[in-house]
């Protein structure tokens, strides 16, 4: 069996974070693993409190991964401090990591910024080049590539800027308005387009989170990352369209849409 590792936050809710993460990759087949950079206390309507992990205790999960069950693929979600993005960075290139996909969880869907400037460019200066993928929403992409995004021409002008500048291939994801549910992949100097489902369905917490991690899966399988994103949207749609709703706010999706199991009766 393939395995893979999430490093991210805990969502005490269960829809987005590690919970989802382990639910995604599970589901798509490979064996989950985690290394948790915070705590969190959240629910459907919100977040109310944060405890991050200490880097040192950081880097002893990430050790206890690669010096037992080796990964086949790394998603990085939620990290919010300059310190422990360079202990992730620095075992994960000490540990040549591979087919590695961040997902930069800087700012939220309503756009306020998530984590600092500094935690910012320690993302753009230690993560992103060593990612074999990135995958910012349109604010995310805004940032990164330094221009206002409009329209689907803008959402490929900033995936080339930001492949070029940081050389990773880059998936720029609709929404927010714009190219509705269609992503744009930047890679090796080309663009691909994929379609999206438009599913209207307003239970999207953990979308950004569930899609890296079936793109990580699926690159642990040995897929190309074409194939890998292709699959993960067909898979983030099954998971949208069975239209779960739990909660008082955006609650989330059916990671298990598709589980044919015996024990799930």
């Amino acid at each position: 069996m393939k395995t893979a590792l999430s490093i991210a936050g805990s969502d005490s809710c269960g829809g987005a974070g590690i919970q989802a993460d382990i639910k995604t990759m599970t589901l798509n087949g490979v064996y989950a693993m985690s290394a948790v950079t915070a705590l969190t206390a959240q629910n459907t309507t919100g977040v109310s409190a944060i405890l991050e992990a200490d880097a040192d205790f950081l880097a002893k999960e990430i050790n206890a991964v690669f010096e037992d069950i080796r990964p086949d693929a790394v998603k990085i979600g939620m990290v919010s401090s300059s310190a422990l993005i360079e202990v992730i960075a620095e075992r994960l290139k000490f540990y040549r990591a591979e087919n590695i996909v961040v997902d930069p969880v800087m700012v939220a869907t309503s756009g306020a910024k998530l984590i600092g400037d500094s935690a910012v460019n320690t993302l753009k200066e230690k993560l992103f080049p060593i990612a074999d993928i990135i995958t910012p929403n349109i604010p995310e992409a805004e940032v990164l590539s330094g221009m206002k995004i409009s329209d689907k021409n803008d959402m490929e002008k900033s995936a080339v800027t930001i492949g070029k500048k940081f050389e990773c291939a880059v998936l720029v994801k609709g929404g927010h308005n714009i190219s509705d549910a269609d992503d744009i992949l930047y890679s090796n100097g080309k663009i691909t387009h994929f379609k999206g489902k438009r599913i209207d369905n307003p239970n999207t917490h953990g979308t950004g989170c569930t899609l890296s991690s079936a793109i990580a899966a699926n690159l642990a399988k040995g897929y190309s990352l074409e194939k890998s994103v292709e699959r993960a949207k067909e898979y983030i749609s099954g998971a949208l369209g069975a239209m779960l709703d739990l909660g008082k706010g955006s609650g989330p999706m059916n990671h298990a849409f598709d589980l044919k199991s015996r024990f799930a009766d």
